[in-house]
């Protein structure tokens, strides 16, 4: 297979489309130059070498599961046809035995499985790996070892490499037919896929990676495939990330399709049309996202996001949401389009001592529905209606998955008319789901794979499969004292103006007393100061064409942000400015603004 997808890296905009959203954000490499691939491979070879001394030197090329480890050795063979080429792999266990191993974390079900706490060296049969470090502490030929693990087999490497990859082209790969590592399973449904990847390896991967942050000397860039890769030194990976977290950014949108997608996305943000409407646009989610460092020179480097969030927690977060949360980026913001689409499936999500003894999960996704837009009619289905009769309701959920009947959702469920800035907070184990004909900023808690479907329309997947329903964990977890009464005073309009002066409102908007998540909304036609208050603020611009972030120290350089565009102020940021943009063609703007509760000086912003 090849090593992308599609023939194109990133979504594509519409031809004369707008373009002050920006597809491909990017944040400076610090400290040196990046590398193409001609210029990558002599240099590793050159320095490899030279602190070898005389003797045969060792590469070891630690390579995050997806990396193509097949192009990743004929790279090696093509660039450096002198050194011998040695799969780090082969020392893995059998993949019988990882499947016993990893059995109970997987479950049975198929999307579902249980948070991972094994480590890479489990995966690894000692007597093949001693004997693999053995013949690799005195090759007889230059060798450069390569594959999950490497640093394993090759703990002095007189070159480490990390070959890394982000978890949204892994998702792209595995949809086109790359099997999870070292399986053989290219053709098994993609979410059993994602499932192994999402509750096992990248919990094992990340957790390696690690260990390599402060050791590695070149980060490898494979995304577009190891022709186009492009690399970086360790020092500048590392000065790099330490320089973002002490300035706004933003990481780089995901657009995916979905069964209910709508068109919103297309005619604001300008995307290419596709066969199927965008559902979906993972605008900060960094497990899901990517970062991209650029040189000026044209050449850019794409790191998982989450290098940042494992590398520099306590600037990026502030010191109490990491000891709350660890390295774990806990607020999420994405978009839900159903314009012109279908109903989201109807829904609910687990209580937190579910989620933690169900799934190893530390915490729950409590969230909440902002409106960017939403056509006449549009509505938000929250919450059980006032003296249902439960039973009734599960019996009719099961009934509609036989395809006997379609579920009556308005007989039980709540539905409320939801407007452009409106604000549903949703706390786990509410029922809800966006209707179509809306434009929803979802603004939430990060495990986002814990979604317990009710009933789904009748719907069937893009991959022509019924989507998973989950009733059985869904009945554990709905709350039926939320009903009507309940949603209205507490879910629905809980707008609290907090200061109004000259040019400048400030609302507490949205989330739950339960939820953790403190939203404040900002309009303003002036320069307003904030502050992160020592914990990580997440942004998204809700009204008008564009502000700048402002350092009133002169910190970072003004950093502009357009509509709709979803941005981290990281909390060693500390005080920042907002402003409406020279550019702006209104003058009056507005901002939503996430942080953690109790985590800061005050109370959110």
């Amino acid at each position: 297979m090849t090593a992308t997808a599609s023939p194109e890296r990133w979504v594509q905009r519409a031809k004369g489309a707008p373009r002050n959203y920006d597809l491909t954000p990017e944040l400076p490499v610090v400290g040196d130059r990046i590398r193409s691939a001609d210029a990558f491979w002599p240099e590793v070879a050159a320095l490899a070498t030279e602190r070898a001394a005389g003797r045969a030197p060792v590469i070891a090329i630690d390579a995050y599961p997806g990396v193509e480890l097949p192009e990743l050795a004929e790279a090696v063979r093509r660039h450096l046809p002198e050194w011998t080429v040695v799969d780090a792999e082969s020392a893995a266990l059998p993949i019988e035995r990882i499947d016993e191993l990893i059995a109970p974390f997987l479950t049975d079900d198929r999307v579902f499985g249980r948070m991972s706490h094994l480590t890479l060296r489990e995966f690894y049969d000692d007597a093949a790996l001693d004997a693999l470090r053995e013949q690799l502490a005195s090759p007889k030929t230059p060798t450069v070892v390569i594959g999950l693990g490497a640093a394993l087999a090759a703990p002095d490497a007189d070159v480490l490499v990390l070959a890394d990859l982000a978890r949204w082209e892994i998702q792209a790969r595995q949809r086109a037919g790359q099997p999870n590592w070292r399986c053989d399973n290219g053709d098994e449904d993609r979410l059993r896929k994602y499932k192994r990847s999402f509750f096992v390896e990248w919990r094992v991967a990340d957790r390696h990676k690690r260990t390599l942050f402060d050791r590695i000397d070149f980060v490898l860039d494979t995304n577009r495939g190891l022709a186009e890769a492009t690399a970086i030194t360790g020092d500048a990976f590392r000065a790099s990330l330490q320089a973002a977290v002490t300035r706004p950014f933003r990481v780089v949108p995901y657009f995916d399709p979905g069964v209910w997608g709508g068109n919103w996305m297309q005619n604001v943000i300008g995307l290419e049309p596709t066969d199927r409407n965008y559902a979906w646009c993972f605008d900060c989610v960094p497990e899901e996202n990517s970062i991209l460092l650029a040189d000026g020179s044209g050449l850019r480097v794409e790191l998982p996001a989450m290098d940042l969030v494992l590398r520099e927690p306590r600037g990026l977060l502030g010191p109490k949401t990491f000891a709350r949360f660890g390295a774990e980026f806990p607020i999420r913001f994405d978009f839900l389009d159903t314009m012109g689409g279908g109903n989201l499936s109807l829904q609910v999500h687990p209580l937190t001592d579910y989620i933690q003894q169900t799934f190893g999960m530390p915490y729950t996704q409590d969230e909440s529905y902002y409106l960017l837009d939403a056509d006449p009619g549009a509505v938000v289905y929250l919450g059980t209606k006032e003296g249902i009769d439960r039973q009734a309701m599960l019996e009719a959920l099961e009934v509609a998955q036989t395809g006997a009947a379609p579920f009556p959702a308005e007989e039980f469920i709540n539905t409320f008319p939801a407007a452009k800035h409106d604000h549903f907070a949703i706390p786990a184990g509410t029922v809800h789901c966006s209707g179509a004909d809306s434009m929803v900023l979802e603004i939430s808690a990060t495990p986002f794979i814990f979604t317990f479907k009710l009933w789904d329309w009748g719907r069937v997947g893009l991959d022509g499969i019924p989507r998973p329903v989950h009733l059985e964990h869904g009945a554990a977890n709905i709350q039926w004292e939320r009903d009507t009464a309940w949603v209205q005073q507490n879910l629905v309009g809980r707008v609290e103006v907090l200061r109004e002066e000259e040019g400048h409102r400030e609302e507490r908007t949205g989330l739950h007393e339960l939820e953790f998540i403190e939203t404040r909304r900002h309009w303003f036609d002036r320069e307003i100061a904030l502050d992160t208050a020592g914990t990580v603020n997440v942004l998204n611009l809700v009204e008008g064409d564009a502000v700048e972030v402002v350092s009133p120290t002169g910190a970072f350089e003004p950093f502009e942000v357009h509509y709709a565009e979803t941005f981290i102020v990281p909390a060693a940021v500390g005080r920042y400015d907002l402003r409406p943009a020279a550019s702006a063609r209104t003058r009056e703007v507005a901002v939503i603004v996430a942080s953690v509760r109790g985590t800061t000086t005050g109370e959110g912003v």
